[in-house]
């Protein structure tokens, strides 16, 4: 299971912990939480621990379940970065070291008053310290820059929000000094780390990481992508007709796992979303190739050319290749620019013919299934401090865009009963559409754009635009919300005097889990020590498509920040790399 450095120096300080009388067991975590031995006490009980993983999970169970004036005790007991304590000297040998590193002893007089500034605000606002692991998620260290950023966007927050963060972040501190204790690294999830560092510089933006189909960014991601795979030991490794990265590494046996992610991004990006799903395979070979060992079965990586939608609407178009659901009327469909998809597929080498394109088309029978890793890119696994979680399926969607059309008048000279607002109208739906969702477990409704075109403040709006992304875990649920929310719609309309369009732009049904894969995956969590968090994706993944083709499964892995993705933020730790990539060698090695 092991993939860190030093997984004996794990094993012996596991078992003395496991073996220690209560006592001990305090004394031998000393430090990992500030001023907080209550931690370890109430971990003590629920001995013994498989894995260091098992042990920094439990530890963050009880924090969770604590009161909130023991959390709060708990954040008070951390020193103000940059401080006063660290000026006089005050600080643990822990957090003097961890500020040091950060660069926080070495502040020039104006970051060191913006500091001072910044923590008055924020104990004034929160009534508590500014905590932040500033190691970061990669273990090395946050800027001083990162730092007051941070910061300065979080002194936005909500209390309760920010007091969950703090929590999260005193967890983080925890992992890395029980790192250190027990003398192990995450040489696996720092590369996987890096690798997503590095592959972010190809970006049509330079300020943020934008890399949508087929443009020159999209092409040297490709290129450096199977530079990378034939440096693991992949057998064979090419890109395809639709510009698909893929890597096999051959088995002994004639059948192949598929699995990896899309390399494509919206705009203003993160670095993880898609991409980590072909890192986490590739190392899982390198590490196979490096020990000389062959599986029964081939392991086919492909990294997905286009998943996000953004610069032509042919959504999914590298993973319909495979399935065969590629409609070569996308070839005519434009960008933003005019520039047709077959003409910007020609332009990145790409042949852009039909034939080529079917050619892709996988042996239904030469596959035992599909899996995919990917960040989680909601709230929950952070909420709740775990690394990792199996999804149940991914949800079915419709999306429409829409316009109800009233009538444009006065707004002062037009009684409110004689009004024609088509805003308002849709102010309605929208609470509705809330409502409604709110009401059935695992479906949600959301209203993303809304514009009054050429409104004006004195005005009643007349027309009002809008979209509708509506989902759920099945089907069904997906459906009666959709037939709800459309009929509500019709009703608002008739009874203000409205009209309305609405256009359907995308239909997707949803991509329940494979049993069989499902309890692979389960199986592969458990055996890191770690207790198993089922959830439903929210978000569309190249699995829903591959779903069509293949019995699919996926495994998410928490997103820090909150779990927000699709934003520069979008963030996870080496650690929880590392855990991704035990829990995929566990599940091939059970196969």
């Amino acid at each position: 299971m092991g993939m860190n450095t030093n997984m004996g120096s794990e094993s012996i300080f596991l078992t003395r912990l496991n073996a220690a009388a209560p006592a001990q067991f305090v004394a031998l975590l000393d430090g990992v939480y500030e001023h907080s031995p209550w931690i370890a006490e109430r971990a003590a009980a629920a001995r013994p621990y498989r894995t260091l993983a098992a042990l920094k999970v439990a530890l963050a169970r009880v924090v969770r379940e604590a009161s909130v004036d023991e959390q709060l005790g708990l954040i008070r007991a951390h020193p103000e970065l940059a401080g006063k304590a660290a000026v006089a000297g005050e600080l643990t040998a822990e957090s003097t070291n961890e500020q040091q590193k950060a660069g926080l002893t070495a502040c020039t007089p104006e970051e060191f008053a913006k500091l001072q500034k910044l923590n008055a605000d924020y104990n004034a606002r929160f009534g508590f310290p500014f905590i932040l692991a500033v190691r970061g998620p990669r273990g090395t260290g946050f800027t001083r820059q990162e730092i007051i950023a941070t910061f300065e966007r979080r002194l936005r927050a909500h209390p309760d929000v920010e007091r969950a963060e703090c929590l999260r972040q005193i967890h983080r501190i925890a992992e890395i000094r029980l790192n250190d204790k027990f003398g192990v690294t995450p040489v696996l999830g720092q590369q996987l780390w890096d690798w997503a560092a590095e592959l972010a510089v190809h970006s049509e933006d330079e300020a943020f990481l934008t890399c949508t189909y087929a443009t020159a960014a999209h092409t040297a991601v490709a290129e450096q992508l199977m530079t990378w795979m034939r440096d693991c030991g992949f057998d064979d490794v090419s890109r395809d007709a639709v510009g698909n990265v893929v890597g096999v590494y051959n088995g002994t046996g004639d059948q192949r796992l598929l699995t990896g992610s899309h390399y494509d991004t919206v705009r203003r990006a993160g670095r993880f979303d898609g991409r980590l799903g072909i890192f986490v395979p590739m190392l899982v070979v390198r590490e196979l190739h490096r020990q000389g060992k062959r599986l029964p079965f081939g392991i086919e990586v492909i990294g997905f050319a286009e998943e996000e939608g953004q610069r032509y609407a042919a959504t999914f178009l590298a993973s319909s290749a495979l399935t065969g659901a590629f409609d070569p009327a996308w070839l005519e469909q434009t960008d933003a620019h005019g520039v047709t998809l077959r003409d910007a597929m020609r332009a990145a080498g790409l042949p852009a013919r039909p034939a080529a394109i079917y050619a892709l088309v996988r042996d239904r029978s030469r596959y035992l299934g599909f899996v995919e890793v990917h960040i989680e890119q909601g709230p929950v696994l952070d909420s709740l401090d775990l690394p990792l979680g199996i999804v149940t399926s991914i949800n079915g969607s419709r999306r429409y865009t829409g316009e109800i059309v009233g009538l444009a008048s006065h707004a002062g000279t037009t009684p409110m009963g004689q009004r024609r607002d088509a805003a308002a109208g849709v102010a309605e739906l929208i609470l509705f559409a809330e409502k409604r969702a709110a009401s059935t477990p695992d479906v949600v409704a959301t209203v993303g754009m809304l514009e009054v075109p050429s409104g004006s403040i004195n005005v009643i709006p007349g027309r009002c635009r809008f979209s509708l992304d509506l989902r759920a875990t099945t089907d069904e649920a997906r459906d009666a919300l959709d037939a709800d929310v459309r009929g509500e719609l019709d009703a608002i309309c008739q009874r203000r005097g409205l009209s309305y369009s609405l256009q359907p732009t995308m239909a997707a049904n949803a991509a329940p889990s494979d049993a069989d894969w499902q309890a692979r995956w389960e199986a592969a969590v458990a055996e890191l020590g770690l207790p198993l968090h089922r959830l439903p994706s929210g978000a569309g993944h190249d699995a829903m498509k591959m779903h069509e083709l293949l019995p699919q499964a996926m495994l998410f892995v928490r997103g820090g920040n909150g779990g927000i993705s699709h934003n520069p933020l979008e963030s996870v730790t080496v650690d929880d790399a590392e855990l991704a990539v035990q829990a995929f060698q566990a599940l091939v090695k059970a196969i």
